[in-house]
């Protein structure tokens, strides 16, 4: 089987890479194409993962449609000539195009309900289209719904194990707590109409938070002067480890904080998009994140988490219930895809059937 996948986030990588390596032991074949946005080919050429080079976007609406037709325009040459017998991606508006334009089945995941233009270039164009269950918006037929969220694919226990030793990068003490803030560029065209920490909010969260734990920033764009001291200086494959020995995490960044939850990490998500997303909805049902518009009221409930000595204990527990309701994605969607197109009607006419993979 010969399989074409695009990466269009850091994230991408992460949710695809155990799957490509599994269906590779099995005989498949693997054309990538990556977009080079932030570290997606660092990550790539980390995992040993070839790939070819689309571009790196951009960010004006009038840049962004041109590079779409190049990026099209670059993938569906690569396509034709590789004849792919099935296109996969996360939201991928370009594969799903291409999918069209070489007659092959687009199976697309998607799990942001807000990204509009995404889903206005993805959906029609795409054979199936696999969302979590807690998904809040009904996609018609194509749409199936499984039990797992895209972050399980990577940090499920089967795939990761975390590695003290990134504390010595750290320069941690044993015992010692630490906060883990995101700050994101909002230049994604999903992030349109929505926004996170004021630069001044960012600077008492830091001053507060770390009354009570060290702090390290991840952020996208250029911190001010007066917080490049905090700015996280770690390899970027490291950071699940990162995020699973850290009290808390407190940010912008969607993913990173429903990774943290999921490694056992009480995630506090301040960004206006949160409230679209049915994960994270889910997430907050076990106590793992909590979604909280309210920059002050934000603040006010980390501090009142962290004065509690017993959090990540009682996280780490929370994260055991969350992981035994939920399946493993990576070895469903390795059986989707292996058994396509009869997994297709399978799910349709017995979704219970992915409960085979937890």
């Amino acid at each position: 089987m010969r399989i074409l996948i695009d990466i269009g986030h850091p994230a991408h990588v992460h949710y695809f890479k155990n799957f490509i390596e599994i269906m590779e032991s099995k005989g498949c074949q693997f054309l990538i194409t990556s977009r080079n946005k932030e570290i997606e080919h660092y990550l790539l050429k980390k995992y040993n993962i070839p790939f070819f080079d689309r571009g790196k976007g951009e960010k004006s609406l009038i840049g962004k449609a041109i590079y779409y037709f190049k990026a099209v325009y670059f993938i569906y040459k690569k396509a034709k000539d590789y004849k792919p017998n099935v296109i996969i991606s996360f939201g991928s508006p370009y594969l799903a195009i291409v999918s069209k334009l070489i007659c092959k089945p687009h199976i697309v995941f998607n799990d942001t309900e807000h990204a509009k233009l995404s889903h206005f270039l993805t959906d029609p164009f795409s054979k199936w289209i696999l969302t979590p269950s807690w998904y809040k918006k009904d996609l018609g037929k194509k749409q199936i719904r499984f039990k797992g969220y895209m972050e399980l694919c990577y940090l499920h226990p089967d795939y990761f194990t975390p590695d003290p030793s990134v504390l010595d990068y750290l320069e941690v003490r044993k015992g010692e707590k630490y906060i883990i803030m995101r700050f994101v560029s909002w230049h994604a065209s999903h992030d349109r109409g929505h926004s996170g920490l004021s630069l001044d909010m960012k600077r008492e969260t830091v001053n507060e938070l770390s009354k009570y734990a060290r702090v390290f920033i991840s952020s996208e764009g250029e911190l001010p002067q007066d917080l490049k001291s905090y700015q996280i200086q770690i390899p970027p494959e490291r950071m699940h480890d990162v995020l699973y020995y850290a009290s808390m995490y407190f940010g912008e960044g969607g993913t990173m904080a429903s990774e943290s939850a999921v490694l056992g990490t009480v995630a506090i998500n301040v960004a206006t998009s949160a409230v679209h997303i049915g994960t994270f909805a889910d997430i907050a049902k076990y106590g793992l994140m909590y979604v909280i518009r309210n920059e002050q009221e934000a603040l006010k409930k980390a501090i009142e988490l962290l004065e509690d000595c017993n959090l990540k204990a009682k996280a780490l527990n929370k994260r055991k219930e969350l992981l035994a309701s939920k399946i493993d994605v990576t070895a469903f969607m390795t059986w989707f895809v292996e058994s396509y197109p009869a997994s297709a009607n399978i799910m349709k006419t017995n979704p219970e059937y992915q409960y085979n993979f937890r």
